[in-house]
């Protein structure tokens, strides 16, 4: 195997690639400029994904005329002092020096800057390794913009990600940056239409503006051991942990699975197991004690103490939850077991009803053995498989008056992404700007479900982040209706069997959870210490239905 030095050219573009691979990386460094400029007012724009145009507009402090033709070149920055110590005393967002340099050779890069004090403002524009400098007027601020992303690199062009998607990523990530920097200015702007704004507020002022005054409502202050933001009250929780944000220093992160358990377990028996709350925490750590520099994109940070940290961030979260009376009321949860593997069967057997526990369970026999069906999950599935069967048997039912939807930018941008799939299973909702949107239609089979809020629950799981809307929407209506705990009787039990043996996939509810435990005659006669007991050898065990051998205790 040959070795060979790569030409500079060609090092050029894989080093641009580690720091610029998509718009996402584009805005990320030019916001997090901003934000080490000081800026109080943070303006983003995007058009066609970010490919055609990513502009950061702030009012931070500006490069001065003297050193702004630096500002394109490799590894020249403001952010760091050029000695080797510096490296461990990082006080900024960023310092790698290569942001501005990336971009320029990623695409067509122009730069207007003015300090507050300066007289007249400096213009650049850099592409590859062409820069040109010149004066012209400006207000006080920075504004940076990056044009044709990707343009001289086909290759790379063709695996980015479709305009829609982009725009949704790049969404939630200044939503992140509002809510770890709640008190400035913020403006997104996605194609000529205001996706995303923020006035000055606290941190439930930024809970609002990304997730809705509903959320932000229930959201409980943390200042407590460097650790400050939100956490939810425990009525607010969600099965994934997707709404858990953490900061280090002022730079959202993706946190070590550490920190999550530390928010979770703060709450101890406050929430049940397999949930997680919503959060927004700043963490502060010591310069020395972390590393911000082991990720390209700057979305992983090293913490000398991760579990002093760990510590810190539960005491912050207990103590701001022992201030709020249910703390303190709250009832003890039990958590659920661990869900069982669905039998390897093509077909779901014969069974036959032999009674019911606590109005929940239904005790059946079927094939020689003890089956103990879990009737909600299994009233469940058969709702939703009847619903996926009927959902386009029927032209979608107009609404007599449109309904008026609150969404967040996420769900916005993907509303822009996935309308047309939506309309196609009889789903029609339509942008209203503003964050608001109408809910025109909905599939025939899902109108008349007796469901508390049932638009909202159709607009929240069809606009969610799951990538299959129209199975997600489907499922959590499945979930609604299904038989509860005190509704079940001899009859329904009757009926819920029936209906689960007509299911192509009878062996889990649509979220994953079993609806059926099988025990045979031979695990309960082991379990009960019998000795020579008679071999049931059939059911599981065999197949076949002849039992052998004498029955003795």
């Amino acid at each position: 195997m040959t070795i060979r030095v790569l030409p500079p050219h060609v090092a050029r573009l894989i080093a641009a690639g580690e720091v610029v691979s998509r718009p996402l990386d584009v805005v990320r460094e030019l916001v997090e400029n901003a934000l080490d400029a000081g800026a109080t007012r943070v303006e983003v724009e995007v058009e066609g994904g970010g490919l055609l145009l990513v502009r950061v507009r702030d009012n931070g402090a500006g490069i001065p005329a003297e050193a702004v033709s630096l500002a394109p070149v490799r590894h020249a920055t403001s952010k760091l002092e050029p000695e080797v110590g510096a490296v461990e005393r990082v006080t900024t967002l960023g310092f790698r020096g290569e942001a501005l340099w990336a971009a320029a050779q990623a695409g067509d890069l122009h730069l207007v800057t003015r300090p507050a004090a300066q007289v007249g403002a400096a213009e650049v524009f850099a592409s590859g390794e062409s820069v040109t400098v010149r004066r012209t007027s400006a207000p006080a601020g920075t504004t940076v913009t990056v044009r044709d992303l990707f343009a001289r690199l086909p290759a790379r062009l063709r695996t980015q990600a479709p305009a829609a998607v982009e725009a949704r990523e790049i969404t939630a990530l200044v939503g992140r940056y509002v809510l770890h920097h709640p008190g400035l200015h913020w403006r997104l702007t996605v194609d000529g239409e205001p996706r995303l704004t923020h006035a000055p507020a606290d941190h439930r002022g930024a809970v609002a503006s990304v997730y809705g005054p509903l959320s932000a409502n229930r959201v409980l202050r943390v200042d407590a051991g460097g650790v400050c933001g939100v956490v939810s009250r425990p009525e607010l929780t969600r099965a994934r942990r997707d709404r858990m944000h953490f900061s280090v220093n002022g730079r959202p992160v993706v946190a070590p699975p550490e920190l999550e358990r530390a928010v979770i377990e703060g709450f101890a028996e406050l929430i049940p197991s397999g949930v997680a709350p919503l959060c927004v925490l700043d963490l502060r750590i010591a310069p020395e004690d972390h590393n911000p520099n082991v990720h390209p994109a700057k979305q992983v940070v090293a913490l000398a103490d991760l579990p002093g940290v760990a510590t810190r961030v539960r005491e912050a979260v207990t103590a701001a939850l022992a201030a709020h009376p249910l703390a303190r009321n709250a009832p003890s949860l039990i958590a659920p077991p661990e869900p069982q593997a669905a039998p390897n069967r093509g077909n779901f057997p014969d069974l036959t009803l032999v009674g019911v526990y606590q109005e929940l369970y239904l005790l059946a026999q079927g094939e020689g053995d003890l089956w103990v069906v879990d009737a909600h999950a299994a009233h469940e599935r058969a709702l939703y498989e009847h619903f996926t069967r009927t959902l386009g048997s029927a032209p979608p039912v107009e609404l007599p008056e449109p309904e008026l939807l609150h969404l967040t930018p996420e769900q916005v941008a993907r509303l822009h992404e996935r309308g047309a799939e939506l309309r196609a299973w009889g789903l029609v909702i339509e942008d209203f700007g503003a964050g608001l949107a109408r809910l025109r239609a909905l599939p025939a089979v899902l109108a008349a479900l007796p469901v508390p809020r049932l638009h909202e629950e159709i607009a929240e799981a069809a606009l969610g982040e799951n990538p299959d809307p129209r199975r997600h929407v489907l499922a959590r209506l499945a979930c609604a209706p299904a038989l509860k705990a005190g509704m079940l009787d001899g009859s329904r039990g009757e009926a819920v069997l029936a209906s689960l043996g007509t299911c192509e996939q009878p062996w889990s509810c649509p979220h994953g959870r079993p609806t059926t435990l099988r025990l045979s005659e031979r695990d309960l006669a082991h379990a009960f210490g019998r000795r020579g007991v008679r071999d049931v050898a059939r059911g599981r065990d065999t197949g076949e239905g002849q039992r052998v051998g004498p029955f003795r205790e």
